[in-house]
């Protein structure tokens, strides 16, 4: 039987095992580390060693977690990170089985994401003073992310190299590394073409080169908190947009390809979805939409019934 390893070494096995194995970004990285250190803490203050865990001894910890009132969301992401810790450690043979199988959390209903209309996409371009090159910019990034489907943290890594204007297409890297492409609307393709030259080679001064698309003043990459707080300086020229967030846009990307007839699998390609189950959200959406748009204009929607 091989030697016990301590909560840190399985831990660090774990993540290891996911980095190479699953090719997860470091962010989700980060996150499984916050999850496992917080449960490590809880085993080192109850003497709890990785041979000794059990389904009672989970149960505890989200016990502990509900005192501590987390939502419910967070902890089933504190549970989903424990299940693959400790699936590691069966495949090792540190634990007979697997206790997590026991533990039964409360299905929660899953929210429907928020959407903006094509008018409010019209807004938030109109806020971007595209005078300089930095508007520049700010315009070619919101008409990619709206325009391409990108999660926030594909935009802002984009390198010029994978941006093919002439073909309209451009190489996006997404979650475990996974490589797809994403056609650039008219839209998109106006506003990068003038972005790139005019604004970029304005934005690199003193003949800088960069491999990054959408750079800042010293040629490095864009932080995705900058790209968020842009969006919501954006927004704040239009109050009722103030929910607005950088996935929103990612949202509303597939919401109207879906109203607008297109296939449920391809959207699925276009997202860069694992799992066709993910973008099945998106198809509750249409359905609302669909129903509004029957209320609307179909002349015996709305009579009442008489009994």
């Amino acid at each position: 039987m091989q030697p016990a390893p301590s909560w840190d070494e399985a831990i660090d096995r774990h993540l290891a095992l996911l980095a190479t194995e699953r090719g997860l970004a470091r962010n989700s990285l980060e996150g499984y580390a916050r999850d496992l250190a917080d449960f490590a803490r809880f085993c080192g203050d109850c003497g709890i060693e990785p041979r000794q865990l059990s389904a009672s001894e989970i149960n505890l910890y989200m016990q502990s977690l509900s005192a501590r009132e987390l939502a419910p969301s967070s902890q089933r992401r504190y549970l989903a990170s424990l299940r693959g810790l400790v699936r590691s450690l069966v495949d090792d043979a540190h634990l007979a089985h697997d206790p997590t199988t026991a533990i039964k959390l409360r299905a929660l209903p899953r929210p429907l994401p928020r959407i903006l209309m094509p008018a409010d996409i019209e807004a938030l371009l109109r806020a971007i003073d595209t005078r300089g090159p930095r508007g520049l910019r700010d315009k070619a990034m919101l008409e990619t992310a709206y325009g391409c489907g990108l999660r926030v943290s594909e935009l802002v890594t984009l390198e010029l190299a994978h941006l093919d204007l002439k073909d309209g297409t451009l190489i996006t890297f997404g979650k475990g590394r996974k490589e797809r492409m994403a056609p650039v609307g008219g839209a998109a393709r106006r506003a990068l073409q003038e972005y790139v030259a005019h604004g970029r080679p304005a934005l690199l001064k003193g003949g800088k080169t960069s491999r990054w698309l959408f750079v800042g003043r010293r040629g490095r990459p864009l932080a995705r908190q900058t790209f968020f707080r842009a969006l919501k300086g954006w927004a704040a020229l239009e109050p009722r947009l103030s929910w607005v967030s950088p996935h929103t846009l990612r949202h509303s990307f597939a919401t109207h390809l879906l109203e607008n007839g297109a296939d449920l699998r391809a959207v699925q390609e276009l997202l860069g979805h694992r799992d066709i189950s993910t973008t099945q959200i998106y198809t509750h959406l249409s359905k609302r939409h669909l129903r509004q748009i029957y209320r609307a204009y179909h002349p015996r929607a709305t009579l009442k019934s008489t009994v």
